[in-house]
């Protein structure tokens, strides 16, 4: 009883620690996922300056810019797209807003009225832009599709941004102009002049195996130079591509697919009961229904084509063979093919031509005003024809009075055709052949697709001997036992490297490895194409440095891939760094040893104790701070014009060596009346200063957190 009223009497303590308890541990687990205390919404896709764009609005608009881009667009292509309008319609709103900068109504009818100016839709009678008309349309647009309604809004929001970045650009310009004092001192940066001796020990005179860089030396260097060696998250990973091609039995086996085509064989009939004799190609009767039962990809066209329309390799034997005989199989390209000569002619190249066409219901292109039938037209283009055979100027009155479709008010006149651009799939079969099977000057009625047409050949050039061709083609493909062998190649492998080095494995079995750095947006790898799947599993958080993935999935074969280094966000890493600090730190090694060996104040002993020459340079400005000899040194430039004549300068550590330098000749600027030409010179420069980095300081300095890298998959 003792115990229990003690418990009634601290009820309020084991309250309290309980709750603390409780407390503590969901503050253990939100700080053990720092992602979820601290990360932005799954639905944000980017912050720019305080601004979110939300997941959905950023889909929509990938979505429509993809439909603009096209199909050969890919996903990162477009996404990037998006984003870089969306970063740069944040920041130039940003100002805009500072300024309080608006497009009012009458400037919105302005833009409208310049952007649509031309549009039929828009324009009266009399071809001038109609308000009344707009307002028509913009209601329509309500009143019919909410959708085009809101393409139509995102359309007007879109002019006035652009006309609102335009007078922020040019607000910005009318306040960027060049003083009177800029323009003399631009005379004098171009107009002074000095004329120098100089002597340059160069930094290649030392060895680069004689200067020691360590590491420390380069982490300091990066450290100092931090804004120089920043960098985006990326990530190193290295590859095996077990490509799935075919083999050479593959090859072989596929070659004499080719020829057994070629014979006649004797097949068992079923319902006869009895053996047939199946013609094969060189002498079958159907060549075109051969060819399209037994052909990849490549389809018979009935083509007559020149020698010069083949492969070079093949040409001249294929045009030495008779009519019926066939030449194969012979590779070309990614196929094995077979190729028979069906027929020769000696046909022109380019025919000129004229027409005149009546269609009538059911023909292509016919209109929905064209009422006449087949018949009607046919007794029309048969009363016609007598009147216009032998008359070149009745047929031109008559082609331009009938004619509806572009010849109308030419004549007539299809212009030139020629036979080796002509594509038989769209023009059609028996124009062509009247085209190509009759001389010039032949004219006659001719039924096509279009309709009922008289059709004069006009004139013929470039006759040579064109060959019809129909041609067996099979792809170089890997067979079901290549692929499996591919697959268990691949499989052995990435059992080996689960107990060994990836490098060594795929070296000792004779494997290239492909080493690869990628970006977190990257989708495209050398060799492979777009394979964002692979870069997004580099970059995935599960996955550590030496790590490795089997993709199947691949277009043409397997790849085996593994992690070798991680870079995230930030200071570049000593190796990565290396490239660029190593040579720079070398060189400031390298002057120091020079300045630390020399103890000399005249031209002479420098150019004595390094075993150098005294050089000249004449006429130099610090406009192009260039000596001769020695290049762009600025800095040794800028000491000369501090000294005074015959006066040596101490050492000067410059880009491509350490200098000593003596100013011989000093030529001042000439004196200007009027310094307006300069001053107006160095306004030029800033309003292009403007125009091309404007928005990219405003970029740089605006704050911009980007989650895409979630968004592509």
């Amino acid at each position: 009883m003792a115990i229990l009223n003690k418990i009634r009497q601290k009820t309020v303590v084991l309250i309290l620690v309980i709750a603390l308890a409780l407390f503590a541990f969901i503050l253990s687990s939100l700080f053990d996922n720092k992602d979820a205390l601290f990360s932005k919404s799954p639905d944000v896709v980017a912050t720019i300056n305080g601004q979110d764009i939300s997941r959905e609005e950023f889909s929509n608009l990938v979505e429509f810019q993809q439909r603009q881009m096209g199909p050969n667009a890919t996903t990162s292509q477009v996404m990037n797209s998006v984003f870089e309008t969306k970063v740069r319609e944040a920041v130039m709103n940003g100002q805009i807003e500072k300024l309080g900068m608006t497009v009012e109504s009458e400037q919105m009818r302005d833009l409208i009225k310049t952007s649509y100016g031309t549009d039929p839709t828009f324009l009266n009678e009399d071809g001038v832009f109609d308000e009344a008309k707009l307002k028509l349309f913009i209601d329509n647009l309500k009143s019919s599709s909410n959708e085009a309604y809101q393409n139509w809004i995102s359309t007007e929001q879109s002019l006035a941004s652009n006309a609102l970045q335009s007078n922020y650009f040019n607000m910005v310009k009318a306040g960027t102009t060049a003083t009177l004092a800029e323009g003399q001192l631009e005379h004098k940066l171009e107009g002074e002049k000095v004329d120098i001796n100089y002597v340059q020990v160069p930094y290649t005179a030392i060895p680069d195996a004689e200067v020691n860089v360590s590491q420390s030396d380069i982490k300091n260097y990066i450290n100092k130079n931090q804004k120089a060696y920043q960098t985006e998250a990326n990530r190193n990973f290295q590859y095996v591509f077990f490509k799935e091609v075919a083999s050479l039995e593959d090859e072989n086996e596929i070659q004499n697919e080719l020829k057994a085509l070629l014979k006649d064989k004797e097949v068992y009939n079923e319902v006869t009961k009895a053996t047939d004799n199946k013609l094969g190609f060189a002498n079958t009767k159907d060549t075109e229904g051969f060819v399209n039962s037994n052909s990849d990809d490549f389809k018979f066209v009935d083509k007559y084509q020149y020698k010069s329309s083949l492969p070079a390799t093949i040409a001249d034997t294929i045009f030495n063979l008779e009519a019926g005989k066939t030449y194969g199989p012979y590779k070309d390209g990614n196929y094995y093919k077979v190729t028979k000569v069906l027929d020769y002619k000696k046909l022109a190249d380019s025919i000129e031509s004229s027409h005149i066409v009546i269609p009538f219901v059911g023909t292509t292109r016919a209109g929905a005003d064209v009422t006449r039938t087949k018949e009607e037209a046919k007794a029309m283009i048969d009363s016609i024809f007598p009147l216009v055979k032998n008359d070149k100027t009745k047929f031109a009155e008559v082609a331009n009075e009938i004619n509806s479709d572009g010849t109308k008010g030419k004549d007539g006149s299809i212009g030139w055709t020629r036979l080796t651009t002509y594509n038989p799939a769209s023009f059609d079969p028996d124009f062509a052949n009247f085209l190509f099977f009759n001389e010039k000057g032949s004219i006659d009625v001719v039924l096509t697709k279009f309709g009922y047409h008289i059709i004069r050949v006009d004139d013929k050039k470039n006759v040579e001997t064109a060959a019809k061709l129909a041609t067996i083609a099979r792809k170089i493909e890997p067979s079901s036992k290549t692929e499996d062998k591919i697959f268990a190649d691949a499989s052995n492998f990435e059992l080996a490297i689960a107990n060994g080095n990836f490098a060594e494995v795929a070296k000792n079995a004779n494997y290239e490895v492909r080493p690869m750095t990628a970006n977190e947006l990257d989708e495209s790898i050398p060799g492979l194409g777009n394979q964002r799947q692979i870069v997004r599993w580099a970059f995935e958080d599960a996955t550590e440095v030496g790590d490795y993935k089997r993709f199947d999935n691949v277009p043409g074969g397997i790849v085996i891939a593994q992690l070798t280094g991680k870079q995230e966000k930030g200071l570049m890493s000593v190796e990565d760094a290396s490239v660029t600090a190593l040579p720079a730190i070398r060189k400031e090694k390298k002057a120091k040893m020079i300045m630390d060996r020399v103890n000399a104040s005249t031209l002479a002993d420098f150019a004595a104790a390094e075993n150098q020459t005294v050089k000249s340079s004449s006429a130099i400005n610090m406009k192009n701070p260039t000596i001769a000899g020695a290049g762009k040194e600025p800095l040794v430039v800028g000491t000369a014009f501090g000294l005074k004549e015959g006066v040596a300068s101490k050492l000067i550590k410059g880009n491509t060596g350490v200098f000593m330098v003596q100013v011989t000749k000093k030529t001042p600027a000439v004196e200007l009346e009027n310094y307006l030409p300069f001053a107006n010179q160095v306004s030029a420069q800033k309003l292009s200063a403007v125009q091309t980095r404007l928005y990219s300081a405003l970029k740089e300095s605006a704050e911009i957190e980007d989650f895409r890298a979630k968004t592509v998959q």
